[in-house]
């Protein structure tokens, strides 16, 4: 059967999904100063939230990440409550492709570090800049570029959830204050509903405390700094206010 657009080629670090169902081990990629963190003594102690349960019952879900940062508190929590996060990095919108880069290996340490399976998803720039910016080059943030964004990814999530013969997915997408929820939820929920067999799990992952906790770990761990959401109108929009924040060359 020939591969669909909708059928992303999943990758770990070089290795097929049909490896890492055999348990291969795949190397992980080093960059200096992006994937060598070491995590605080007190993660997997500090998690402000332990009464979590999936809506389906069981111990595992699917857990789709946007960047290290983001996911850091919400991997603690889903542990500490023990639920098993199968990581799912598919985030065409980075631009450019070395913030790409940048993201995945960091977030690919933090797994690493805590033993974790990651599942890469295509980088499909072109596909996200023809379905989901073509014409919304210049919404603001929370506008309908971003809505679309968040459809695209997580019908991906999705689909990969459904591959993996699981029921459950979640995202960290919505973690940052400057995402709207409403607009996560509303992509979530229609994923669920083109994909019969999945449950979009719309836990607020900035209430009970997890705010503060992720602001805490991003501090101590020392993540690469990000200056703008990912995408590149996004990217494009955070320059003139970072040069006027450097003031006159």
């Amino acid at each position: 059967m020939s591969k669909s657009r909708s059928d992303p080629t999943l990758q770990m670090a070089g290795c097929s999904v049909s490896a890492l169902s055999a348990g291969t081990a795949c190397a992980l990629p080093s960059q200096s100063g992006i994937s060598d963190f070491i995590l605080p003594e007190d993660y997997l102690k500090g998690a402000p939230r332990r009464d979590l349960t999936l809506p389906d019952g069981g111990r595992k879900l699917v857990l789709h990440c946007c960047c290290a940062p983001c996911s850091t508190a919400v991997i603690e929590c889903l542990l500490q409550c023990g639920l098993t996060p199968l990581v799912f990095f598919y985030n065409p919108n980075i631009y450019p492709h070395e913030e790409y880069e940048t993201r995945r290996l960091e977030l690919w340490h933090l797994c690493k570090l805590l033993n974790l399976e990651c599942v890469n998803g295509d980088y499909e720039q072109e596909r996200w800049q023809r379905e989901v910016a073509a014409g919304l080059e210049l919404e603001g943030e929370r506008g309908q570029r971003c809505l679309k964004c968040f459809t695209l990814r997580l019908d991906m999530t999705a689909v990969f959830t459904l591959k993996r013969g699981l029921k459950v997915f979640t995202t960290t997408l919505a973690t940052s204050r400057w995402k709207s929820k409403a607009q996560v939820d509303t992509a979530g929920l229609a994923a669920q509903q083109h994909h019969p067999g999945v449950t979009y799990w719309d836990l607020d992952w900035r209430k009970g405390g997890l705010v503060e906790r992720r602001y805490a770990l991003v501090k101590s761990i020392g993540f690469y700094n990000q200056r703008y959401c990912g995408c590149a109108p996004s990217l494009k929009s955070a320059q003139p206010a970072a040069k006027q924040a450097s003031g006159p060359s």
